[in-house]
């Protein structure tokens, strides 16, 4: 994250539904020489297993000598994010207010406090926010309603307050990002970001990364953006390349052998986000 900063790129942040999506990080990553964080969610961890996770994202950083990394991400309690230190994530996530809309700020300070305690255990950075998250990983129909947006929008000094009562490593900013995928593009408030970015010494991420247009990304970067997170831009890519996969081959029950074109629609929005995020040739292995 030092080198994000000093260098100006953002690590991509991609979520993980199974091995095929991690595959897909891999190779562009590959492709591109560029680091990586993968991630998962309290659902992906029932689904997956949080060690299994741990071992297949190393089996494949030595496999193929990718620079990667492993965040929880939207850890719904203490507990969770104790879990995931343990098993050796390098980033957590600590998210109160997701899982509990009523959270008092107390209280989400109070928790995050603990999980930046327990995190110096193995050195993992802490990301956490004191306000609600709208959206979800998912493709909307609905339009945005900017004006209930702007209701969570970051407040500078908030921020401020927020990163010395807690001590997180990572601030994750409320700018117009929007969990899920829309039908109208999303709209980034970058003089918010910048006053956000003077406002805080803390490492900057950006949740809801997915179908914002490509400048934003830029300039966020170029302000000090350094880490986004992307879900659902992947996800539609998956299931629609997949859907039409199944369709173009109504007799094959063997669905790993569809699996690479699925894998490379995958990979092709993963490289496309390395290449917005300025983080193209920024590996170190």
């Amino acid at each position: 994250m030092d080198r994000a900063r000093t260098e100006k790129f953002a690590l991509g942040a991609f979520n993980l539904d199974n091995q095929e999506t991690l595959k897909a990080v891999v190779r562009a990553a590959v492709n591109k020489k560029a680091p990586v964080l993968v991630e998962i969610s309290q659902g992906e961890v029932d689904a997956l297993g949080i060690d299994n996770v741990r071992d297949m994202v190393d089996n494949y950083k030595e496999e193929f000598g990718v620079e990667m990394y492993v965040n929880l991400d939207h850890s719904p309690s203490v507990e969770a994010a104790v879990q995931a230190i343990e098993a050796g994530f390098e980033f957590i996530h600590i998210d109160i207010s997701q899982a509990n809309h009523d959270a008092t700020e107390e209280e989400i300070i109070n928790k995050t406090r603990e999980v930046v305690a327990y995190a110096s255990l193995t050195g993992a950075l802490v990301e956490s926010e004191p306000h609600y998250f709208g959206g979800s990983s998912n493709l909307h129909t609905e339009a945005i309603n900017y004006d209930e947006i702007k209701k969570t929008f970051t407040n500078p000094e908030n921020a401020r307050a927020f990163v010395e009562a807690t001590g997180i490593d990572t601030f994750a900013a409320a700018i117009g990002n929007l969990h899920g995928q829309y039908s109208v593009p999303k709209m980034l408030d970058l003089e918010l970001l910048q006053r956000i970015r003077d406002s805080i010494g803390c490492n900057i991420s950006l949740h809801g990364g997915s179908g914002t247009p490509g400048h934003y990304y830029v300039d966020a970067v170029k302000i000090g953006v350094t880490k986004i997170n992307i879900n659902s831009d992947m996800r539609v890519a998956y299931r629609n390349t997949l859907e039409k996969a199944l369709e173009d081959n109504p007799t094959e029950y063997a669905v790993i052998k569809l699996m690479d074109q699925v894998i490379g629609a995958v990979q092709a929005v993963v490289e496309e986000k390395i290449d917005l995020f300025n983080s193209t040739g920024k590996a170190k292995v």
